[in-house]
């Protein structure tokens, strides 16, 4: 089922996503992405914040929400990463992490429909992460009418930022389907354990 799915995302992928990313990094100078980018990157510091306190992780929590008052004023509503330039570091944090910090194991590895690679444990956050998404919750309740524009503005300049990591990909990967999923599992559960994972039974093994 996985390989089905993933098959109909890369054929989604090559005919309307691919296109559309590469019309936007032509259309859109590259100070200009690099804008749109950060003002995206520091609406997401709103649901990091949140998750950050839910692991109860107060320091990085203070470092993200310091980070979004920096950008959102000085910053120019984000358009200026200002906060990185003066060493507030971005945190990745979302719902499937904070699931798993708390235990919940990752379950069985699932390809999503459009959204690409997830989990069991993540495909559940993904429901809380876009509850607190302020591009979604913001655009279409809000101002519905400019919800389809910033929303595919933002998967388009997600997309864009792909672009040039896609060729290693294909070059790389024997497999894309299996590299994709080890490389998505073993990123997931570095970022659960904040970079330090806990040696697994096949590490114990090698050593």
């Amino acid at each position: 089922m996985n390989r089905s799915v993933f098959k109909f995302n890369e054929s989604v992928d090559d005919y309307v996503f691919r296109p559309i990313a590469k019309g936007y990094r032509w259309v859109m100078p590259d100070p200009l992405q690099i804008a749109v980018g950060n003002v995206f990157s520091n609406l997401n510091d709103i649901p990091v914040t949140i998750n950050n306190l839910l692991q109860l992780k107060f320091s990085n929590a203070m470092t993200s929400s310091t980070r979004l008052l920096l950008n959102s004023t000085f910053g120019l509503a984000g358009i200026v990463d200002l906060a990185s330039d003066i060493g507030f570091e971005k945190h990745d944090e979302d719902f499937g992490q904070t699931l798993g910090h708390y235990g919940v194991a990752s379950g069985p590895y699932v390809v999503l429909p459009f959204l690409g690679p997830s989990s069991t444990r993540d495909a559940g956050g993904r429901v809380l992460d876009i509850a607190t998404d302020p591009v979604f919750v913001g655009s279409f309740f809000v101002a519905p009418f400019i919800g389809p524009i910033v929303g595919s503005s933002r998967a388009a300049d997600t997309r864009a930022g792909l672009l040039k990591s896609e060729k290693t990909l294909d070059e790389a990967a024997l497999d894309k389907y299996e590299f994709i999923r080890d490389a998505y599992l073993q990123r997931r559960r570095n970022l659960v354990y904040d970079g330090n994972p806990p040696k697994s039974e096949e590490d114990e093994d090698i050593n």
